[in-house]
């Protein structure tokens, strides 16, 4: 039996955290013994592992610049001080500090292997959580494998900071049955409307995800006569800016912030439309989620957009990456009914191709190939 360590800052309410939970649940743990350690304490997606998935908790609460503070040591000191147990495979399963922590094995009996979730466009960025982009480039070198979840996420990397190491692309986990069954439920929110044109998104409320571009084209739409209700679900640091701006364009009754649902399926599946604003993605999590409950998507051209949905729009509408590619996008949709029914069909077949079966056995063939 292989023991795996999957190392991580947190397990907070990202898409990352959430398909490493799907993932370390999912291997088969009679090939394997699987621990997710992380640096902080904190999250909502660490309740979710299963029994068998052992949890090495890192510090109670989250302390800033610590990224920084790390640099000042060297990644085998690094890797010493955190890593206390033996084990015959290292993830590392987000960009940055946990990447630099875990090269500080020098050990070869152990296998190394680092996930890539975000383009990383210039060397700068490729190398956050690292001294130098050199440094990353000759900390990347020493590991085994690296797991870029799109194309585009592997292709930016290659360019920014270009690597000997094999880079394959696996999409992420997500436990399609227990999103379907979830979507079931009804929603318990009594602010979420039966009726009317409703879209929706889920992420953290942060200037990546551009829910101030989506706020700026839900008012246009209104304006011009396209009546519809927008659903926000998730936290974070731009929501008190993004309630100041609800209520400056008058549309607390059409642009709602629900907060963070441990089940969005309830509300994702009985909307009209799901749109991704972001500035930036990996491989969408939600957009994924979607699809498989069924709900049509708008999504910006970020990056893995076109793997999810279709180098010619076959399961979704790509549109450009900015506030009027935004509006084009909605504004089609909605004006539309048929292309939104077409596109819900589409949505539920394209989710099929993202089931835990398929992304878990790719996952299992590559550490038993290490």
């Amino acid at each position: 039996m292989k023991k795996i360590l999957f190392l991580i800052p947190n397990l907070a309410h990202g898409g990352a955290e959430r398909v490493l939970v799907n993932l370390a649940n999912n291997l088969n743990p009679e090939k394997y013994d699987v621990t997710v350690q992380t640096l902080f304490d904190v999250g909502v997606n660490r309740q979710y592992l299963k029994p068998h998935v052992h949890y090495v908790p890192g510090y109670p609460r989250h302390i800033r610049g610590t990224t920084t503070f790390m640099k000042l040591f060297s990644p085998r000191i690094l890797y010493r001080f955190w890593i206390r147990e033996e084990y015959d495979i290292l993830v590392s399963y987000l960009e940055g500090p946990t990447s630099r922590i875990l090269a500080g094995c020098t050990d070869p009996s152990k296998k190394k292997v680092a996930w890539l979730h975000i383009e990383l466009n210039t060397p700068k960025q490729a190398s956050i959580g690292f001294r130098s982009p050199e440094e990353a480039r000759k900390l990347y070198n020493t590991y085994d494998r690296l797991i870029a979840v799109a194309g585009s996420v592997r292709d930016v990397f290659r360019r920014s900071l270009p690597v000997d190491v094999p880079i394959d692309v696996f999409y992420n986990t997500n436990e399609t049955e227990k999103i379907l069954e979830k979507a079931k439920l009804p929603p318990e929110d009594s602010s979420f409307r039966e009726t009317g044109i409703r879209i929706c998104s889920v992420a953290k409320l942060i200037s990546t995800k551009g829910f101030d571009r989506l706020l700026n084209v839900h008012k246009r739409l209104k304006d011009e006569g396209y009546p519809h209700t927008v659903y926000i679900l998730g936290i974070g640091e731009d929501e008190k800016a993004l309630r100041q701006k609800i209520r400056e364009y008058g549309v607390e009754d059409s642009f709602i912030l629900l907060g963070f649902r441990d089940n969005p399926y309830q509300y994702v599946s009985r909307c009209d439309l799901y749109v991704c604003s972001s500035r930036r993605e990996g491989f969408s999590t939600a957009v994924t989620e979607s699809l498989i409950v069924g709900t049509p998507v708008v999504s910006t051209d970020c990056s893995g957009a076109k793997e999810l949905l279709g180098e010619q729009n076959e399961y979704g509408l790509v549109v450009e990456n900015s506030e009027e590619g935004i509006y084009q996008g909605m504004k089609q949709m909605l004006a539309d009914p048929e292309i939104l029914q077409k596109y819900r069909e589409l949505a539920k077949q394209r989710g099929k191709a993202f089931s835990k079966e398929n992304t878990v056995k790719a996952v299992e063939e590559m550490f038993d190939s290490l």
